[in-house]
């Protein structure tokens, strides 16, 4: 499977833009990001802040009205993010930092550790804010929330809730 229907959720000056790795098998399938029944985005961003309740993978439209937007580094679906080659993740990269540019959210959120280092040639990186903008938009790392990671879902929601908290005290700083 290579062609899938999912398209950018985004918007000029957004709050957050997620930017998922890739689509895996069922989510290309089933045309929404994040649609897989183990992975764990929908719920994590609930409990960090993010929307008010709890989104079902068919209700990704709604997220521009919370002020988030979703994108992915690279279109391919694959069965894991570790099938990707180096050379896709970068020009993945290139292609992200060329939407942001364009839309300006106030944080990009990266998900995923591993493929942010390839896919921008980065060695060190910690979880959270990065030494990094693009335009006005600071990115962040924040862990991959697909069922394939071991991280649980309280360190998941932690990581997620230190960007929301970060996004309203600069609102609050702004007002």
């Amino acid at each position: 499977m290579s062609e899938h229907t999912i398209t950018d959720i985004i918007a000029p000056d957004l709050n957050v833009l997620f930017c998922g790795i890739n689509p895996g098998y069922s989510t290309a399938h089933k045309g929404f990001h994040f649609a897989h029944p183990g992975n764990r985005f929908w719920k994590v961003i609930y409990l960090a802040g993010f929307t008010q309740q709890q989104l079902k993978p068919e209700e990704e439209q709604r997220l521009l009205d919370t002020g988030c937007g979703i994108t992915m580094l690279v279109e391919r679906p694959t069965v894991q993010a570790s099938e990707l080659a180096v050379n896709e993740l970068q020009e993945g990269g290139e292609r992200l930092m060329a939407k942001v540019l364009q839309y300006q959210p106030a944080a990009l959120a990266i998900l995923g550790k591993d493929a942010f280092k390839r896919a921008f040639g980065k060695n060190k990186v910690e979880w959270g804010a990065q030494p990094i903008f693009m335009g006005k938009t600071q990115v962040w790392v924040l862990p991959n929330p697909s069922g394939l990671n071991r991280a649980s879902l309280e360190e998941m929601v932690e990581a997620y809730q230190q960007l929301h908290h970060a996004l309203e005290a600069k609102r609050m700083k702004s007002d």
